[in-house]
């Protein structure tokens, strides 16, 4: 299946990042620049390969934001009709993507498809996730761009498999802190869920309460909830909002646990 959110899809031209769904909930971002494109964690291989070839598209990189199946699953058989596309992976995680071609860390800069992408490690979910952040390209666009894998997600944070809260509490507080228009391209369609269980303990809260509505209204009519942006994860995301590590264990442990 293919798809990109019906009420996001002028956005998503406008910034040459398109949504391929996946699996159950995975979301395959392609940024694409002229008949170059970048691939974001390819749990899959079979869809990119027919949206990329349909379009007569060449893959120039692949990024990967950590290890998981589910994110890797597809990069070797995309290489295998793209052999000299880039590999974007961790140092840190060169023993579990061995077959990343640019290994990179915290604070790195890369050049691709005519942009600068910076690298932020967000250890928590795994102890060597990266986020990739694409700036403005000038003073007056709204074209900034997030892809963070499983640590930010639509009203949520991913679980703290490898990592600890403290990390995770960095990892938002930092992600957060880029600009409030910068667009947020996780890797799983989990926000009506996340919207439910922050609805569930905050039954008052506005903000939570409208883009709960919204969120439904756009999923019943088959249609992603993604792209977020920072300030929207501002005013609705628990995770986002707790003061304190402490707060996001005990938001995270409680998450973990609601069958709601």
């Amino acid at each position: 299946m293919e798809a990109t959110s019906t009420s996001a899809i002028s956005d998503l031209q406008h910034s040459s990042i398109h949504a391929l769904p996946v699996l159950q909930d995975n979301i395959i971002w392609i940024w694409i620049e002229g008949d170059q494109a970048v691939v974001v964690d390819p749990a899959v291989a079979e869809p990119v390969k027919r949206w990329l070839k349909t379009r007569k598209l060449s893959l120039e990189a692949v990024l990967q934001t950590h290890h998981h199946a589910d994110h890797i699953g597809g990069t070797l058989e995309l290489l295998k009709d793209w052999p000299d596309a880039a590999v974007v992976a961790a140092e840190a995680d060169l023993d579990r993507i061995p077959f990343q071609t640019i290994s990179i860390a915290d604070g790195d800069q890369i050049s691709l498809l005519k942009r600068t992408v910076e690298v932020f490690s967000v250890a928590g979910h795994t102890r060597a996730h990266v986020a990739y952040y694409l700036p403005a390209t000038s003073v007056d666009s709204a074209d900034s761009a997030l892809f963070c894998g499983d640590t930010l997600f639509g009203a949520g944070c991913g679980r703290l498999f490898e990592g600890t809260a403290q990390e995770m509490h960095s990892a938002l507080q930092r992600l957060c802190s880029l600009p409030a228009n910068t667009r947020i391209y996780c890797a799983h369609e989990y926000t009506e869920a996340n919207l439910r269980w922050a609805a569930a303990l905050h039954p008052e809260d506005v903000a939570i309460n409208k883009r709960l509505a919204d969120v439904c209204a756009r999923r019943q009519q088959g249609a992603l909830s993604l792209p977020s942006s920072i300030s929207e994860e501002q005013r609705t995301n628990l995770f986002v909002r707790a003061q304190s590590s402490e707060e996001l264990a005990e938001l995270r442990q409680h998450k973990d646990h609601w069958r709601g």
